[in-house]
């Protein structure tokens, strides 16, 4: 199967740059940098007094790396938001996680250079378990605010129905 069956003139593979989050149905500002996405697959090794001496090899139980989440400060709270729900200490006894809906599943589209969407995946049943609303401060520097927030998660698929879209050809003005 060719690299790029709709586009064969393409050579490059998709660029890390473009790309967007969304949750609860919008698009969330500002997001700079998602880690990337990790699944480990436990080794079990095991034998039986009549095999050879090296063991056999099977597959245990699989788990997904958080995913951690940056962005510039800006006036939106999503990240803020999203943190309180899984730990907020003026809330109350018996009210500092909020068990309806301190979960979502999160999509991340990858778009190539025209701004098409070209790859995406689904993550599953993400909650905020680290939340850093602003980076050191420092008078000698002129860096950008930066705030993070770790995703754990439960996995995550590519979603096929996303495919390639016909890449767009510029003309030259005559």
């Amino acid at each position: 199967m060719a690299e790029f069956p709709v586009n064969p003139q393409r050579f490059d593979p998709y660029k890390n740059f473009k790309f967007r989050v969304k949750w609860d149905g919008h698009f969330v500002a500002a997001i700079s940098k998602v880690s990337a996405l990790r699944r480990t697959t436990e080794v079990v090794e095991h034998r039986e007094g009549g095999d050879p001496s090296s063991p056999r090899k099977s597959p245990g139980q699989t788990t997904y790396a958080p995913i951690i989440l940056e962005r510039g400060v800006t006036q939106d709270k999503d990240f803020e938001e999203w943190a309180y729900k899984v730990w907020n200490l003026g809330a109350g006894l018996g009210a500092e996680v909020s068990l309806k809906d301190f979960r979502k599943d999160i999509v991340i589209d990858i778009l190539n250079e025209a701004g098409q969407l070209v790859v995406s995946y689904k993550v599953f049943r993400c909650w905020v378990s680290e939340y850093q609303a602003l980076p050191d401060l420092d008078a000698n520097s002129s860096a950008v605010l930066i705030q993070s927030i770790k995703l754990e998660n439960e996995g995550w698929e590519r979603d096929y129905a996303v495919t390639e879209p016909p890449e767009p050809s510029f003309t030259e003005p005559s």
